[in-house]
């Protein structure tokens, strides 16, 4: 199994971690570990990425369900049944054998999260995914928080789309915690997690959002993606509220003398989704890995 392609190989050359790399990519399996599996039987939410097959675009969509409605099938598989997600821009890739995705699970109570990237399978009840790449993530830049409720019934609202940020919109990404981003590469998508302090996500203009890449595991999945394909979606979550910003566009990667890195993103669409999914959750605990915001 090859985990790098050249971009995120050009990536860790750059930020010069390729030995670094190299070591963390040992721990990236093909299969399914028992405990990867128990973990995922126990999470209500799934985020996943992948381009849609009519338009190219690259989206983050969330998907919910009853604890179990995403489980481990066999060594190297898992069904997702019964799940729900309001804006599905996904809708055909969901129902399109082989169309390569991402999908993250996090865990917001436990600060733990697992990825699993591969080839989608519809099924009579949902869908399956072929894993191609499984592994889990430290617990870096996640905030704790408790699910105190699910809301049985709710209706969502409809979804509001548009080619640039409201004013409200943009107050939401200012206040964001967390995000979720996919993208792209030639064989494959990747669904990640990005956090931070409120403020760490920045909306720039109602056309560009940008965001500091912190240091992480040194595996550069989604910037090395980016350095190929430019298209990314990204997922913010209202967790209190359940409200849903989907926004699809382009991302680059600028980098400082310093060796520090900004993601610069530039929006095509956006599809914002009052009440969306039925989880919520409590105000965060942050990480004490989040670095502090100057300026």
């Amino acid at each position: 199994m090859t985990v790098y392609h050249a971009g995120s190989r050009a990536v860790q050359d750059r930020a010069g971690v390729r030995q670094l790399a190299d070591h963390v990519g040992r721990s990236v399996g093909e299969g399914i570990k028992p405990v990867a599996a128990a973990f995922l039987e126990l999470q209500p939410l799934l985020v996943l990425g992948a381009a849609d097959p009519g338009t190219g675009r690259v989206w983050a969509v969330p998907l919910t369900g009853t604890p179990g409605f995403v489980r481990a099938t066999g060594p190297r598989r898992i069904a997702v049944a019964g799940g729900t997600s309001p804006t599905v821009p996904l809708a055909t890739a969901l129902t399109t054998p082989g169309t390569p995705v991402g999908t993250i699970a996090l865990d917001p109570r436990t600060r733990r999260r697992m990825r699993l990237n591969g080839r989608l399978r519809p099924t009579e009840r949902g869908f399956a995914v072929d894993a191609e790449r499984v592994f889990a993530n430290c617990p870096k830049y996640l905030q704790k928080r408790e699910r105190y409720e699910t809301v049985d019934g709710r209706t969502p609202e409809s979804p509001r789309h548009g080619t640039a940020l409201t004013p409200a919109q943009q107050a939401f990404v200012r206040a964001a915690d967390t995000f979720f981003v996919a993208t792209v590469h030639g064989t494959g998508a990747d669904a990640s997690h990005r956090g931070g302090n409120p403020g760490f996500l920045r909306a720039d203009s109602p056309r560009e959002l940008s965001w500091p890449d912190y240091p992480g595991n040194a595996m550069f999945l989604t910037l090395g993606n980016l350095a190929t394909d430019p298209r990314a979606g990204l997922l913010l979550i209202d967790w209190e509220t359940g409200t849903t910003l989907q926004l699809t566009g382009e991302a680059r990667t600028e980098f400082t003398d310093g060796g520090e890195r900004r993601v610069r993103f530039t929006l095509t669409e956006a599809v914002e989704t009052p009440a969306a999914i039925p989880l919520r959750w409590s105000p965060p605990e942050y990480s004490p890995a989040n670095p502090a915001l100057v300026g």
